[in-house]
């Protein structure tokens, strides 16, 4: 399974540490992290997969695919600014979040567009959002429901 991890491009050091938990949980449940390709939350979920032996693909906002952060297995610049954050969302097969702002947000959006089961940690309160209190309780959340959709 694909999981799109999204959040903040600037986090503290806990959201840093729950990103790479969440990461290298994926990791070792055999799931690919998709993301936004850049830092914060995306570059913390990308180094805890790699340091799992897990796959990561990043989805770019800008043209250059050098930009993406280090732990990006496969970068796909898109040149699209902001608007890349419905691919981001739409190229997993759920979603967890983890704090994040406007652009979290408007992902948070296309996952409820997109009907894709998304968890939350420290992140936007909004409906379509499943509250979760640790990275494995939103690893565990995303496995049973899209079980469930498949």
């Amino acid at each position: 399974m694909r999981v799109s991890v999204i959040g903040g491009g600037t986090v503290t050091e806990t959201e840093a540490e729950l990103a790479t938990e969440v990461g290298r949980l994926l990791a070792e449940r055999d799931h690919t992290v998709v993301c936004g390709g850049l830092g914060g939350v995306m570059e913390a979920a990308c180094r805890g997969a790699q340091g799992a032996d897990g796959r990561t693909v990043g989805i770019l906002p800008g043209t250059d695919r050098d930009a993406a952060n280090p732990y990006v297995d496969v970068a796909i610049a898109t040149g699209l600014g902001h608007g890349r954050n419905p691919l981001v969302v739409m190229n997993g097969d759920a979603v967890i979040a983890i704090d994040g702002g406007s652009g979290t947000l408007s992902e948070l959006g296309f996952a409820g567009v997109f009907d894709r089961p998304t968890a939350g940690l420290t992140t936007h309160d909004v409906p379509n959002v499943h509250p979760v209190d640790t990275p494995t309780e939103a690893v565990e959340y995303v496995e049973d429901e899209a079980a469930e959709i498949s």
